[in-house]
């Protein structure tokens, strides 16, 4: 099956991923690559981080133990694993082998935004320090660190490469500059910083001192973005259902199905995929997290039976990761 357009065209690996007999990993949060091409599936199960060769094949699982809730990974030109776990309030540091290097926050002790528990982001008062609920964390070229904070905050935290805390910008709200839900960032190598504004329906961009420089407002829930070295951004967008509130508890007037698109640095549309059903191949349930390998193939991971249970969508044949190799 082929997707995509123009010269962005891809096959769907449909059979890529070969967990062991009797694993399962539910919902994927996030995916990455290291310089050796191997698949790191940042997931909710007893096996946090599942590892697979590039053709699928599985090599091992580690971080047992250790997360309370995976959201997103990133992994760094010289293997560095961040990752995040938002009900943690933590960003871990580890080799690609699962070794511990450093914890950028404190576990299990949010900052104090207002937030308590559940989903609504409502209940954010205030911008406040790292972290509460962060989401994810990229590192700059120059070794920097932003991390966008998340659930329980409005925030991005920008640190130093030994992770003390430089900035933070953000507030809860719509203008410019302030966020509901930032959901993922990614820092350009020219220094700027793009975040996932998820449920302002915007890509917001900044300088790499957190001054507002322009958004992207084309976009439907961006739940993950990546920018590749010939300036290709992709973005995973979530669905609208009609008759539903967001996080923020605006209505929701039509539906829109989950895509992933392909865009150039000024958000310019380049080729989508997607569709209504959610478990068709190629089609998404909720584009969560995604990378692209040195290959150019593209990995999404989606958080399915979270996004599909609460209509009473989901069953055991939809799929949580899908791999499309360049055609």
């Amino acid at each position: 099956m082929i997707v995509g357009e123009g010269s962005f065209r891809y096959e769907v690996a449909e059979g890529w991923e070969r967990l062991p007999q009797g694993w399962e990993h539910g919902d994927v949060a996030g995916v990455a690559t290291d310089s050796g091409d191997r698949v790191y599936v940042f997931n909710r199960s007893e096996h946090p981080v599942i590892v697979y060769d590039r053709d699928g094949r599985f090599l091992g699982s580690w971080g047992e133990g250790v997360f309370t809730r995976p959201h997103g990974i990133t992994i760094t030109l010289d293997d560095t694993v961040y990752c995040a776990d938002d009900t943690d309030h933590t960003v871990r540091v580890f080799t690609t082998e699962g070794e511990l290097l450093q914890t950028l926050g404190t576990a299990n002790q949010p900052s104090d935004t207002g937030y308590s528990e559940g989903f609504d982001l409502r209940q954010i008062k205030r911008g406040a320090g790292p972290f509460n609920r962060p989401t994810r964390l990229s590192r700059a070229p120059g070794g920097d660190l932003y991390v966008s904070d998340g659930y329980g905050n409005a925030r991005v935290h920008h640190f130093s490469p030994s992770g003390e805390l430089i900035q933070s910008w953000g507030e809860p709200g719509e203008g410019m500059g302030e966020f509901n839900l930032p959901h993922s960032v990614w820092v350009h190598s020219d220094g700027r910083v793009f975040v996932c504004d998820r449920e302002n329906d915007r890509v917001q961009i900044f300088s790499p001192s957190g001054e507002y420089l322009d958004a992207w407002t084309n976009v439907t829930r961006p739940g993950d973005l990546f920018i590749d070295a010939d300036n290709r951004v992709y973005l995973g967008e979530m669905s609208w259902k009609a008759g539903t509130t967001t996080m923020g508890g605006r209505p929701l007037t039509e539906s829109r199905s989950c895509q992933l698109s392909i865009r150039d640095l000024d958000g310019n549309v380049l080729a989508s995929w997607g569709g209504f059903d959610p478990c068709a191949a190629g089609s998404f349930a909720s584009p969560h997290g995604l990378w692209v390998d040195r290959h150019g193939d593209i990995y999404v991971g989606e958080v399915t039976h979270t996004a599909l249970s609460r209509y009473s969508e989901w069953h055991t044949g939809c799929h949580s990761l899908q791999k499309f190799v360049r055609a």
